[in-house]
């Protein structure tokens, strides 16, 4: 099962997350909204609320951690249609630019949100 980490607070982000809840076929998808983890599973993880809320993350079925454009790239390799997507976004001219365009979107969104700034300053105590 891919387990999905995504900013429920965001509203472009819970947007896109619930079309996918909508086509994913049953059983392949776990979805976690980033403000429900426990402070222990993020210490178990090794990883902090703000990395999560920086970029979209989801653990493959081996445990991999993917992040960021990987981590939509594996979301709809299990989605039909979504596929060919995948598929053109993996070319590798297009994969670099996907990934920057992609991290310069999720630096703007993190920095525009509220209670991201919240748990930034929350982190620096």
């Amino acid at each position: 099962m891919i387990n999905v980490f995504y900013d429920g607070q965001c509203g472009l982000c819970s947007k896109e997350i619930n079309h996918y809840k909508k086509i994913a076929p049953p059983g392949v998808f776990h979805w976690q909204d980033i403000a429900t983890l426990s402070p222990n599973w993020l210490e178990q993880e090794g990883i902090t609320q703000v990395e999560l809320l920086k970029h979209l993350h989801a653990k493959d079925d081996t445990g991999k951690m993917h992040v960021g454009v990987d981590a939509f790239l594996l979301m709809w390799r299990q989605l039909k249609r979504w596929r060919i997507l995948a598929g053109i976004v993996s070319l590798p001219g297009i994969y670099t630019l996907t990934r920057q365009i992609y991290h310069g979107f999720a630096q703007w969104r993190f920095k525009r949100l509220p209670h991201c700034q919240i748990a930034l300053k929350n982190q620096s105590h």
